[in-house]
């Protein structure tokens, strides 16, 4: 048995927040009291700590297979842990794509031997094709937790229906990239910066908006549930609230980038601050805080997308892949740049990476109460840190490098084992 003696526990769902102990059994918290008097073999001290649910993230990009030389998904595990995350969904760009039962049962066999909980979602359409829809129904059988061509956006309109209609049979979830290739130039520097500065032209904000546009009202016609990833424009927030209103079962998240900088990282970070969507005006940055705080974007999820060194260090950004590791700075980032500036409680924050994407898929996780999941994580939410390169994950492509941020994670228990301590 492990004892969690003195913590203040969070509980988003139940809008808990005490100082308490908390007695963990096998994989299950038995009980939760003011003061716990029991013999066991483990007790953390969690005095003056924060006790929450552990982190779920459902964004993240783990390269396996196919592109191990960036991450594993062994090495996005240990990142996951190490910034207090028990719960993660993988998506479906690897090589080959995940479109097929053989892929799928692959990547979930080696999902299986870490020690966190690893889910992946299956391709929209087969090998991110763009027009034939892989087969929902066999994948959903065999493990699939929803349907994401993530990376590349859904072009036709029509097959986004078709889709749209087939998850709707089996109340499936399918998550959205929205940026229209026809309306972009080089992806993962925002128009703006990229005209200025770099004298090309880059992404434009219209070409995720309209997208999302079409797409919130084709699933609102088809009352399906719809996911937006990653938001970045004032104008997607709007969007996806006015679908809202009309009653569209539409979903949103932003990264933790996206409310923490805007494109002129670009001048300091250089190449590691090019991602996908891109980072974008200070209007931008303020928009999607204020979707946070409304509830339109009910979900932080990272976009994970670790890249080796030796991609993200070539002399021309025209040519640098987009993305960032993200896993261990996103809590910090959060708490440094959504508490500390008081536009999130600390509840707030905490039900946008535990509960609410718990919802999204009906996972029995995200919340702490007596017989529940024991995934947990303990941290100190005032004390600073310097981003360093010495991540878990294997890539260190993160423009946070060298910034100081709140948040430090002491302890990650996932299914009762203590899966990440602080050194």
């Amino acid at each position: 048995m492990l004892l969690i003696k003195n913590g203040r526990v969070i509980d988003p769902k139940t809008n808990y927040d005490q100082v308490c102990d908390i007695l963990v059994n096998n994989d299950r918290i038995i009980k939760i009291a003011e003061t716990i008097e029991e013999q066991t073999s483990e007790v953390i001290d969690a005095n003056g700590l924060i006790v929450a649910p552990g982190l779920i993230d459902v964004h993240v990009h783990f390269r396996e297979p196919g592109q191990t030389h960036k991450e594993d998904i062994h090495t996005g595990a240990l990142a996951a842990a190490a910034g207090g995350f028990t719960s993660v969904v993988m998506m479906a760009n690897t090589n080959p794509v995940i479109s097929t039962p053989n892929v799928l049962e692959e990547v979930l066999e080696s999902a299986k031997k870490e020690k966190i909980k690893i889910k992946t979602v299956a391709s929209v359409t087969q090998n991110f094709d763009g027009k034939n829809v892989t087969d929902f129904e066999n994948l959903l059988n065999k493990g699939a937790v929803g349907f994401s061509d993530d990376g590349i956006p859904l072009r036709d309109a029509g097959v986004l229906k078709e889709a749209l209609l087939e998850a709707k049979k089996y109340n499936a979830l399918i998550s959205l990239h929205e940026e229209d290739p026809s309306l972009n130039g080089i992806l993962g520097i925002n128009e703006d910066i990229a005209k200025s500065h770099f004298h090309f032209c880059g992404a434009s904000g219209v070409a995720e908006y309209s997208m999302i546009a079409r797409d919130v009202m084709i699933a609102y016609d088809c009352q399906s549930k719809l996911h937006i990833q990653h938001l970045s424009k004032a104008e997607s927030v709007k969007v996806v609230s006015f679908a809202q209103s009309l009653g569209a079962k539409v979903t949103a998240e932003v990264s933790p980038q996206h409310f923490s900088k805007t494109q002129d990282l670009l001048l300091t970070a250089g190449n590691n601050a090019k991602m996908n969507p891109p980072l974008r005006l200070e209007s931008d940055r303020k928009a999607v805080i204020e979707g946070l705080k409304s509830g339109v974007i009910s979900v932080i999820a990272t976009d994970h997308a670790p890249h080796h060194q030796d991609e993200k260090n070539k002399k021309d950004i025209k040519k640098v892949p987009s993305g960032m590791t993200g896993l261990e700075t996103s809590l910090s980032l959060g708490l440094t740049n959504l508490v500390e500036t008081k536009q999130l409680s600390l509840m707030e924050l905490l039900e946008k990476m535990t509960i609410n994407p718990a919802n999204l898929y009906g996972f029995d996780c995200g919340y702490i109460r007596e017989n529940g999941p024991a995934d947990l994580v303990i941290f100190s939410d005032k004390e600073k840190r310097v981003i360093t390169k010495n991540f878990n994950s294997k890539a260190s492509n993160s423009p946070f490098i060298g910034e100081e941020l709140s948040g430090v994670i002491k302890y990650t228990i996932c299914n009762g084992k203590i899966v990440y301590k602080e050194k």
